[in-house]
């Protein structure tokens, strides 16, 4: 799986994170707002968490010189992020997202001559997010256009633009349904369109079939009055970026996290997440900031890891009710 969707992925959710908020105003139509009618939402308006892994091996080269095999020590990471609306009507949505993701890690050797064995990044983003509501085909449809900045603690880096077109197909209390289409401005970007598919389906038996492509597949059921239990798949990235000899590097890699999440709603609108499980990372690429990612001057290939992740969410738009 390409390196590419380490930054694909999140930029796909604006439409959803969009819609997340938009279902709980009551000018916006009530097919959108039963989208995501959930005590626990898909969108989290303030998210806190901390990740933290086992030790892995791990290989890699520096352009196409192989380099000897090292030991990833410690990986820890935590991850804070806010999302905020100015604008809510019939029709228009603005809103923006603020992130900040410090990495720190430690290997067995040093990974680059003149690199230290232990090192810790500052990553930030910043964008805003303006989305339009109408109508296509008789069906909902959503309209997002965003841009985004990100850096480090030394400086600003790069400017993004996002733009996404997608339509709800079904919202029912059964059965919801999105299909739509993002398009990049992104000089680094491999591809200049992702399409996004969104899926949820309830079964008799209590089990929910959850989908977000390319972002997440679970199943998932209440197990108490106000806890639920997924099993299956997520995808999720770390990015940030190296300083030397007045240069400047970007570093992505792909993670794809295999296991059981735990969630708890503890009323006044917090929630409290639990993550376990198989972590791989399949790639991780460092490339100039000046170049696309696919001329990239280092890469690595971990072996899978056991990674423990604990959050906690704060929803104050969300309804503080708790069945």
């Amino acid at each position: 799986m390409k390196t590419l969707r380490k930054v694909l992925v999140p930029l796909a959710m604006f439409p959803l994170k969009n819609i997340a908020y938009a279902q709980k105003r009551d000018s916006i139509p009530l097919k959108v707002r039963a989208f995501f009618a959930d005590k626990f939402p898909q969108n989290r308006d303030l998210n806190i968490d901390y990740t933290q892994t086992t030790p892995y091996r791990f290989s890699s080269k520096l352009q196409e010189t192989e380099l000897p095999d090292n030991k990833m020590k410690g990986f820890q990471q935590l991850k804070v992020n806010a999302n905020i609306y100015f604008i809510k009507n019939k029709n228009w949505l603005l809103s923006t997202a603020l992130n900040y993701r410090y990495t720190a890690f430690s290997t067995e050797e040093p990974v680059l001559s003149g690199t230290e064995k232990k090192n810790d990044f500052h990553y930030h983003s910043e964008s805003v997010n303006l989305s339009y509501f109408s109508k296509l085909f008789n069906k909902t449809a959503i309209y997002t256009a965003s841009a985004s900045v990100d850096g480090s603690d030394r400086h600003f880096e790069r400017i993004r633009g996002l733009m996404t077109a997608s339509i709800v197909l079904k919202a029912t209390p059964k059965t919801k349904m999105l299909v739509g289409l993002a398009g990049f401005i992104d000089p680094s970007a491999q591809i200049p369109l992702l399409p996004i598919f969104t899926y949820e389906n309830k079964f008799s038996n209590g089990w929910v079939l959850d989908i977000l492509l390319p972002k997440k597949l679970l199943i998932r059921r209440d197990i108490f009055t106000n806890s639920r239990i997924s099993l299956g798949t997520e995808m999720d990235n770390t990015s940030f970026y190296i300083y030397r000899n007045t240069k400047t590097y970007e570093f992505r890699q792909l993670e794809i996290n295999s296991g059981a999440i735990y969630e708890h709603n503890l009323g006044s609108n917090f929630i409290g997440t639990l993550k376990a499980g198989i972590r791989a990372v399949p790639q991780a690429r460092v490339f100039d900031k000046e170049e696309s990612l696919k001329d990239y001057l280092f890469e690595a290939s971990y072996k899978p890891s056991f990674y423990f992740n604990i959050g906690i969410s704060y929803n104050p738009f969300a309804n503080p009710r708790v069945k």
